[in-house]
């Protein structure tokens, strides 16, 4: 099986880990079909490794239920993982809106837009002293996910238990 959905709780993904072992099956949970999105974080994990300060944020159509958007959280996992410098500590900022900064997935803040118009884009903002560096992705139409979907069910044929994410298959090699 291949899902593509976000927002499944831990419970859940190990209660579908444990399905497919005992059941000898490949399964896949694919937060994003875009490979420029995954690209994309795997670029941003490059990046945590020198540069520990990011913010995410995330943009898309006003019909999302969810916010933040599972590839706004998984980014945010895998710079956390990734870093190896620490952060710069920040002063207490005075919040004159509360949750005027977003919210914060595994210490990396995360800013999500809701608005007619947009699809699905994701910008990854990381700043250190005297530059910073801009990662964005931008889906325009849902035919820029049918790659993906393509490359994740001819894959999970060949596999056994779940596997989380198209990096997974994309960076098998490396």
């Amino acid at each position: 099986f291949v899902i593509g959905c976000t927002g499944l709780s831990a419970e859940q993904v190990e209660a579908l880990g444990i399905a497919c072992e005992t059941r000898g099956l490949g399964g896949m949970i694919v937060p994003n079909f875009a490979v420029g999105a995954v690209l994309m974080m795997r670029f941003a994990q490059m990046a945590a490794k020198w540069i520990p300060d990011a913010e995410i944020i995330e943009l898309h159509h006003d019909r999302k239920e969810d916010a933040p958007s599972g590839t706004a959280m998984r980014t945010a996992e895998l710079i956390a993982a990734a870093r190896t410098l620490p952060r710069t500590e920040l002063p207490t900022p005075y919040f004159k809106a509360e949750g005027a900064r977003g919210s914060e997935v595994e210490g990396v803040p995360v800013h999500s837009i809701r608005l007619p118009g947009l699809l699905a884009h994701q910008e990854v903002i990381f700043g250190t002293r005297g530059e910073s560096l801009t990662l964005r992705h931008d889906s325009y139409d849902r035919v820029g996910f049918m790659p993906g979907v393509r490359l994740a069910a001819r894959s999970v044929l060949q596999r056994s238990g779940l596997t989380v994410g198209l990096e997974s298959v994309m960076f098998s090699g490396e």
